[in-house]
């Protein structure tokens, strides 16, 4: 009787160029609460993400224990450089308040991030810092929105800002962003954690501005049942717009109901 036998016919070396060949994907964070970061090796250590693309990061071995060791070390490292820093700060009444420390896990360079109204003259207290530390000092200032970014919570939304969850570079928010999705221009209502325009104004505005582009504009008189009408107000996500009579009479119509007293209307001159 034939019995079944394991397909040997790949050809090891093949095979082992196949795999070489195979980039794995992982997601790395390098502190704790911090942004994910995509991460590509060819080192096979457990089922993942298997692609051909590559990303900014690249994984080349793994940490030996005595780098394991000295990078859970890191974080009371950097605890302590702050701490040490805001009191020079405070014995120096410097106008600046401080946010985060990173300390180079080689321990080549601490940056210290702080954010001022204005320059600070911090000359004495780098010098104080590189005798207490004995290596490289920068001090970076950052924005309110950097800030926010590195402190990190929660948006009126209930989830983790996006700041400090995904977003890597902070693009331009105007008030225009919040005027063409119709919504309240009261600063408290459309502002983040960091006291500024929400960076979420971003994520629908094209959407909007796109669909308004296709409705009556405010202001233009279309026809309905002979009668004409002037449109008041727009509701985007509905495709409905609100519109006024002569008497002051309002009526809310369908994007069908539009687009057919559209057509019917005769064109402003």
């Amino acid at each position: 009787m034939n019995q079944q036998q394991p397909d040997n016919s790949r050809d090891p070396a093949e095979e082992s160029r196949r795999k070489e060949r195979l980039i794995n994907l992982y997601k790395v964070q390098f502190r704790a609460a911090e942004q994910l970061w995509s991460a590509s090796t060819r080192l096979l250590w457990s089922e993942h993400e298997e692609s051909r693309e590559t990303v900014p990061l690249t994984i080349i071995r793994r940490a030996t224990r005595d780098e394991a060791a000295k990078y859970e070390k890191l974080s009371d490292m950097e605890h302590n450089a702050f701490r040490l820093c805001s009191e020079l700060i405070e014995k120096l009444n410097l106008p600046m308040n401080l946010v985060k420390v990173e300390r180079f896990f080689n321990g080549g360079k601490i940056i210290f991030y702080f954010t001022a109204e204005s320059r600070v003259d911090f000359r004495e207290l780098v010098k104080n810092l590189v005798q207490e530390f004995r290596t490289r000092v920068e001090m970076r200032q950052i924005g309110v929105r950097h800030e926010t970014k590195m402190l990190g919570g929660l948006g009126c939304c209930g989830r983790e800002l996006c700041c400090s969850s995904f977003i890597q570079n902070f693009e331009s928010v105007s008030i225009k962003m919040a005027k063409e999705q119709n919504l309240p221009l009261n600063p408290a209502k459309i502002s983040g954690a960091c006291n500024r325009l929400l960076c979420c104004l971003n994520y629908e505005y094209k959407t909007y501005k796109s669909i308004r582009r296709s409705m009556p504009k405010v202001g233009k008189k279309i026809t309905l049942n002979d009668r004409q009408y002037k449109v008041r107000q727009h509701n985007v996500l509905k495709e409905s717009i609100v519109v006024a009579g002569d008497e002051g009479e309002e009526l809310t119509l369908s994007k069908d109901e539009w687009q057919a007293a559209a057509l019917s209307s005769p064109k402003d001159k």
